[in-house]
């Protein structure tokens, strides 16, 4: 089969699979199968691009033609097919746990569940193939739509409220910020297509350019950069499994995707530092990164910790993306692998111990890691590696935007880099430290609440959750190890998108 149609079948392998759940959701066994083999189908459909692209390849499949000149294109490069590999291999993973976490909590509509998982993957596939603005424009609107229903999915006043909160900024930003770069880009350079070097150089001044790209940045609502952040702590009214959709395989990660692509390749990294013209994001993003930690500090709830962690952890992408060198586009592409691997375990970890405990405050996981050894080991190998402690891959991510930094002359933002790594300690170990270091309440001789004798008696009898939950998050936890020590492929893979930067001498190994 050619690889053209291969970059297609990204897309159309989940919508079959999403039919596939649709039609056996009175079968829950066959309906998850279903789920199951789409996710595995689609992982290795997106692998087998692997060597052409690797080879130097870009293969292209045109969808649709609009108008001459204007059309729904795929095109497969190194940063979209990293993108497409990480949200697929990972969708597998999320699937089992999702088994697990769904029947385990006994949540309803699971069927419907399913399916809107799967078509946000195929969309996702889309905006990671994407060759031109208009088909990133409808893949990410789609992404949009098809995750709201997950958003709303237990269909309370907080789920709605959330679900409203989620669809308002993001198709806000969307339509009102987006949009109008996109067709200033067309205005300006006559295409919106996704070319090596950009398109814009020569054709915008710097004034233009650097209100195209702050339209741009603001306008992708999906990387949460301050004040369009708020969608995602809303978001986490959702069932875990979609918190980790979010957070790691499709949603956010489409966003910081966004950026970097449009700074590749419609900017180009050597226009943006010959202009200047992403200086005021820079700061942006560098606030966005303390800040968001610093109200992660203030939550007790665990997600709502991990929502705000989020915020903060995909400005390091657009960080690396305005430092415009190459470093800080390396830093930021394996940010997006790392903090992918890495997020999904946090989560995975957060919904283990809702189902297992019942509990989501953290100041009540006290001990509560001797009776879960193996969910809270993997959240802090996961922390360690959000931290950037060798030898886990959130180690790479973390030097290379220093490297980007320096090379940039960027001495402020070292320091910024440096601040939030103590941050990212401050608000993530507390929750193993809790629960392996600290007494159960009953054991501590602390005086109880009325009713919470029922809470502390189920606590000295808590055992893992089901194995569905607990061998996805260990795998993913291996994960975070494993690529510190195979981080090289990620370099290698995106090492071409970036050749042609005035900072190529500084790639070689």
């Amino acid at each position: 089969m050619s690889t053209p149609l291969l970059a297609g079948l990204g897309i159309l392998i989940p919508l079959l699979g999403a039919l596939g759940v649709a039609l056996t959701g009175r079968r829950p066994d066959l309906r998850e199968a279903v789920s199951l083999a789409a996710a595995t189908a689609m992982a290795f459909t997106v692998a087998a691009l692997f060597p052409e692209v690797l080879a130097g390849g870009r293969p292209q499949l045109q969808l649709l033609e609009l108008l001459p000149g204007l059309s729904l294109t795929l095109i497969v490069e190194p940063l979209g097919l990293l993108f497409a590999m990480i949200a697929s291999a990972l969708w597998i993973l999320t699937t089992v746990y999702s088994i697990g976490y769904m029947r385990g909590n006994n949540e309803a509509h699971q069927t419907r569940f399913y399916v809107c998982f799967a078509v946000a993957l195929a969309a996702t596939c889309g905006i990671a193939f994407a060759g031109n603005l208009l088909t990133l424009f409808v893949f990410y609107e789609a992404l949009t739509l098809t995750t709201y229903p997950l958003v709303t999915h237990k269909g309370d006043a907080d789920a709605r409220a959330g679900g409203r909160l989620y669809l308002g900024i993001l198709l806000g930003t969307s339509i009102g910020i987006l949009l109008v770069a996109i067709i200033a880009t067309w205005a300006v350079a006559g295409s919106i297509e996704f070319r090596d070097g950009g398109i814009l150089a020569g054709r915008a001044d710097p004034f233009v350019a650097s209100l195209l790209f702050a339209l741009y940045m603001f306008g992708i609502g999906k990387a949460a950069l301050m004040p369009f952040h708020r969608w995602l702590p809303a978001a986490m009214v959702a069932p875990t499994p979609v918190s980790a959709l979010l957070h790691a395989v499709a949603v956010v990660k489409a966003g910081v995707f966004a950026v970097l692509k449009i700074t590749i390749y419609v900017f180009g990294i050597d226009f943006l530092d010959a202009t200047g013209a992403s200086d005021f994001i820079m700061w942006v993003a560098a606030f966005t990164l303390l800040a968001a930690s610093v109200v992660a500090l203030r939550k007790d709830n665990l997600k709502a910790r991990l929502a705000y962690s989020t915020v903060s952890q995909l400005a390091y992408v657009v960080l690396g993306a305005t430092l415009a060198t190459a470093m800080g586009v390396m830093g930021g592409s394996l940010q997006i692998a790392m903090h992918a691997v890495g997020k999904i375990t946090l989560f995975f970890c957060a919904g283990a111990i809702y189902t297992a405990a019942r509990k989501t405050e953290i100041s009540t996981m006290d001990g509560l890691g001797r009776v879960m050894p193996f969910t809270f080991t993997a959240f802090l190998i996961a922390s360690l590696s959000i931290i950037g402690l060798p030898p886990l891959g959130g180690a790479w991510s973390k030097w290379y935007l220093m490297v980007g930094a320096a090379d940039a002359g960027e001495t402020l933002m070292i320091g910024v880099l440096m601040l939030s790594s103590l941050l990212n300690v401050a608000y993530l170990l507390p929750l193993p430290a809790r629960g392996f270091f600290r007494p159960p309440p009953e054991a501590a001789g602390e005086s109880m609440p009325p009713g919470a004798e029922t809470s502390a008696i189920r606590t000295a009898r808590i055992r893992e959750a089901p194995l569905a939950c607990v061998g996805p998050l260990c795998i993913t936890a291996l994960g975070c190890l494993l690529m510190f020590f195979y981080g090289d492929a990620v370099f290698t893979l995106m090492a071409p998108v970036i050749e042609a930067s005035t900072f190529t001498a500084r790639l070689t190994p």
